[in-house]
């Protein structure tokens, strides 16, 4: 028996599984079930890491807005092409199986070493991969020409192979004692390469001869109090001058060396910590900027003995990974290890810079993640370097941080990175976008702080107010001798967006008014049931609040205690109404308002379902192997998606407290977040899932479709058909509107006429005459040999001209004259009213033309297409040209074909309007 593998008649086509390109690529050939929910969808928020970006400018032929630039920055195991002059994204590489190391440009192709491999890509699709015959991996690549050298990870070797024949071309082994860390080719020095070492020494090498012309003593490199010490080479670039090089070292020193002449030139001093990148300016002033480990940049004049012009500190919050120049203009271009791309542009030679563009994300793991909004298009993240960032799903230029202030003055002022002056890391955030456009909408608690802080996602910044949650109770708590007032605990928001709720450890409910920041009321949890005391053995009196959340019609405000109670308080009296004890501790709750549901993630690794309105528990989710990090509810809260220690995310079908899906990932994850019918799973039955990648099969089959176009697009099974049946009447579904503008374009430039004609100027510019139609054509004339002498046209120029028609006529032309004129028609369903009037008007400077056009008009009344684009053409046709078929008797025949396929067509399209409302009046009789 063979099955069909077609689907059946009628079905919706199968939607195509999304593979990761990792798995097609280099991962091993390992099975693996695949997961019944979620599917790895994409990666947000990479920008870059450690590794070096790659700059390439390219210039073309007739473009008049300048060099493009290109932007090649890595992402760990894949890569990302921007655009330099708006920082837009490009497109994304596949995944490798390896972390790239090092990565090269060279024209149309980008390089990349991934492991002991080294693969080239093509408009991100993988067209050929090198191999290390040693098997060991690759930490550096230099394109040469047609060739491609490579170090070694452990310095030992220079591989060299040849592009065009992908083979190995020689392998060069250095002497022990030189570990060789990067490779630099002078210029105008031919196959000759130098090789800088982690010994502070350079060899220069012939890769033709594979032999070693010269060795660099470390001593000349840098200074000889510091010979003893080994100082490895960190940096090494090539200046505007012919055989001068920039070399920078681990110290701190930075050493311009003529390398023909064997001879240092000057000598300059980075107390900013050891240098990881040099770069020459190109525009023609004399400044070298390097960057230094600790997230500094520094611009050294190089025509006054190598002085200091300024120090931009704190330019990344980490190091700097690589610093390059724009050629030719006063634009630096960093990146660091903070996952951020910047351009710095210079007004003047001695100015400080200015960020003019930047790219960046978090560059540590957020570990708090809401979906901003209810279309599920921008997030708010919260990471542990203390930052708050937006970030838009759809599109990574859309995505920013929430400043904190103007902190990059008092950072320099006291010497110390932007990072440090930040606020502590978010602990806790509530938002609420209903008022997001009159005042404030997200407030956040921060570690070890008594406040609350507001925050405006509008305007990206830090909001107006910090509510102190202890200064109500400032005067009670010194009366019983108590200084200690806690710290801020969790935060709320109405649905409304109007209140803001705060709670601290010392069990204080405050509700603060978001438009003024003024304290409206405060709620109090009362003293801790005897039924919880006996589960603690320490006599403080205080009720830590670690959850607060209000229902969708402000009527309760629902509180978490650490001591495994839910408290409900009346919203506008502040009364307590119920308390429910849960049987352990509480760590965390969220509410789903549209259901009334409450998820409580407790301490003995339950999650536990709530009813607000009954207050009692209606479900219990346990199974969990480690501590729970994060919960999140469906939209139609039929699911519950959670995340633990394990890493291991879950989801239980809340109606019936099923387990119906798990997943393991490879690092432990934060979530957030949707229907089918289910059934329940047992926890051996969870796949590994693998991270979202960057770019996955959708993207490289996108990528194919610009590389070549003749790829055939799949027929698209839901597009409806021209005509449903033969007998049928069908419209033009345009606008009505369109239709009636032509027939009353007259009417319409009468009453749109001028009430004084334009005045023609003094001096009329010259114009080159035009062709008649609707394309802008113009009529080419030549001169005579003489001015006074004039050639006679010859018959052929004369029909040539004559014959000079529009796309209009030649559509009208060479279309059959027995068939259904479709291409005439589309071309006219594009005009404007004006531009068809103008068309229609030009038929009349030939007979034939008219009787073509009236065969056109019949045969589409014969097709039953376009019925009332037919009725408006036949009427406009015979207002301008009817007094022409009147004249001349031999169009007489089109004619009357015309006027019967109008009167047979028009009966048809009565008795079926006459048929539906005769079925109309007897449904309506009858209900």
């Amino acid at each position: 028996m063979v099955q069909d593998d077609l689907p059946a008649r009628g079905a919706p086509p199968k939607k195509r599984s999304r593979i990761d390109s990792a798995s097609t690529n280099d991962a091993p050939k390992t099975a693996k079930t695949p997961a019944r929910l979620f599917a790895p969808f994409r990666a947000l928020g990479l920008v870059t890491n450690h590794v070096p970006f790659v700059l390439q400018t390219r210039s073309f032929k007739g473009a008049t807005d300048g060099p493009r630039l290109h932007v090649l920055t890595c992402l760990g195991r894949s890569w990302a092409m921007w655009e330099g002059g708006k920082m837009t994204l490009l497109f994304v590489g596949p995944d490798c199986l390896d972390a790239i190391t090092c990565l090269a440009m060279s024209g149309d192709f980008i390089w990349a070493s991934t492991g002991p491999h080294v693969v080239k890509y093509l408009r991100g699709k993988e067209v050929a991969r090198l191999i290390n015959p040693l098997g060991t991996k690759l930490s550096f690549i230099l394109t040469f020409g047609d060739q491609l050298l490579s170090l070694t990870e452990d310095g030992s070797r220079m591989l060299v192979w040849d592009c065009t024949t992908l083979e190995l071309a020689s392998s060069i082994e250095f002497e022990n004692g030189f570990t060789a860390t990067s490779v630099l080719h002078p210029a105008t020095y031919l196959n000759k390469v130098l090789v800088a070492s982690s010994q502070g020494t350079m060899q220069l090498w012939n890769i033709r001869t594979q032999t070693c012309i010269h060795k660099f003593d470390g001593s000349q490199l840098r200074d000889s109090v510091e010979v003893d010490s080994p100082c490895a080479i960190t940096a090494l670039t090539q200046s505007p001058a012919i055989d001068v090089v920039a070399i920078g070292f681990s110290s701190g020193e930075i050493s311009l060396y003529d390398i023909r002449a064997d001879e240092r030139l000057m000598r300059i001093f980075m107390n900013e910590g050891p240098v990881r990148a040099l770069s020459f300016r190109s525009d023609g002033q004399s400044v070298l900027a390097s960057a230094s480990l600790k997230g500094h940049i520094a611009l050294w004049d190089l025509n006054n003995g190598g002085r200091l012009l300024h120090v931009v500190r704190g330019a990344h919050d980490r190091a700097v990974t690589a610093i390059e120049w724009v050629p030719g203009q006063p634009v630096l271009i960093s990146s660091g290890e903070d996952n951020s791309v910047k351009q710095w542009f210079f007004e003047s030679p001695t100015a400080p810079p200015r960020l003019l563009k930047f790219r960046s994300g978090h560059y540590e793991p957020p570990y708090l993640i809401r979906y901003y909004d209810q279309d599920g298009k921008q997030l708010l993240t919260a990471s542990r370097d203390r930052s708050l960032r937006y970030t838009s799903v759809v599109r990574d230029s859309r995505s920013f941080e929430l400043s904190q202030g103007p902190f990059a003055k008092k950072a320099t002022s006291l010497s110390t990175p932007v990072a440090n002056l930040k606020l502590p890391p978010i602990t806790q955030l509530a938002f609420s976008s209903a008022r997001a456009k009159d005042w404030d909408d997200v407030l956040t608690v921060h570690k070890q702080e008594s406040v609350a802080r507001t925050w405006t996602v509008r305007e990206k910044k830090l909001g107006k107010w910090v509510l102190n949650l202890n200064e109500a109770d400032a005067g009670k708590n010194k009366k019983k001798g108590n200084p200690s007032v806690g710290a801020a605990r969790a935060v709320c928001i109405s649905a409304c967006g109007n209140f803001g709720l705060a709670s601290t450890s010392a069990g204080v409910i405050h509700m603060y008014n978001m438009q003024s920041g003024i304290r409206r009321k405060s709620y109090d949890v009362g003293a801790r049931p005897p039924d919880v005391s006996s589960r603690f053995r320490s006599s403080q009196k205080e009720r830590s609040v670690n959850g607060l959340a209000t229902d969708a019609l402000n009527k309760f405000v629902i509180a978490s205690t650490y001591d495994g109670t839910i408290c409900f308080f009346d919203f506008h009296t502040q009364a307590l109404l119920h308390t429910l004890v849960l049987p352990a501790a509480c760590a965390s709750i969220l509410l789903q308002r549209d259901s009334g549901l409450l998820a409580v993630v407790c301490d003995d690794l339950t999650v536990r379902i709530v009813d607000i309105e009954t207050h009692r528990i209606v479900r219990e989710m346990s199974g969990f192997v480690g501590n729970i990090l994060d919960i999140a509810f469906s939209p139609d809260s039929r699911w519950l998606i959670t995340t633990s220690l394990d890493s291991v995310i879950r989801t239980f079908d809340i109606p019936t407290g099923r387990l119906i899906d798990a997943f393991r990932t490879a690092s432990v994850a934060t979530t957030q977040y949707t229907d089918v019918s289910l059934q329940g799973i047992v926890e051996e039955d969870g796949a590994e899932v693998a991270l979202p990648s960057i770019q996955g099969t959708a993207e490289d089959e996108a990528l194919d479709a610009l590389q070549s176009l003749t790829i055939e697009e799949p027929p698209d099974v839901y597009s409806t058909p021209s005509q449903l049946g033969g007998d049928l009447i069908t419209l033009t579904l345009l606008p009505r509107s369109r239709w009636q503008t032509l027939l009353n374009l007259e009417v319409i430039q009468q009453r749109n006429k001028p009430k004084e004609p334009p005045k023609p100027p003094e001096k009329a510019p010259f114009f080159l005459p035009t062709l008649p139609g609707v394309e802008h054509r113009f009529a080419v004339t030549q001169k005579g040999d003489s001015e006074g002498r004039t050639k006679r046209p010859s018959k052929r120029l004369e029909a040539g001209a004559t014959q000079a028609d529009s796309t209009f006529h030649r559509k009208l032309v060479s279309d059959d004259p027995e068939g259904d004129y479709e291409v005439l028609f589309c071309y006219i369903k594009t005009l404007t009213p004006a531009a068809l009037d103008i068309e229609l008007r030009a038929l009349g400077t030939s007979l034939e033309s008219l009787r073509s056009f009236a065969g056109a008009l019949r045969r589409r009344l014969r097709a039953h297409r376009d019925f009332e684009a037919v009725q408006v053409l036949t009427s406009a046709f015979l207002r301008l040209h009817g007094d022409v078929f009147i004249a001349n008797p031999e169009l007489r025949e089109a004619l009357e074909a015309l006027q019967e396929a109008q009167v047979e067509e028009s009966r048809r399209v009565l008795d079926a309007i006459a048929a539906s409302l005769g079925a109309l009046s007897f449904v309506r009789d009858v209900l």
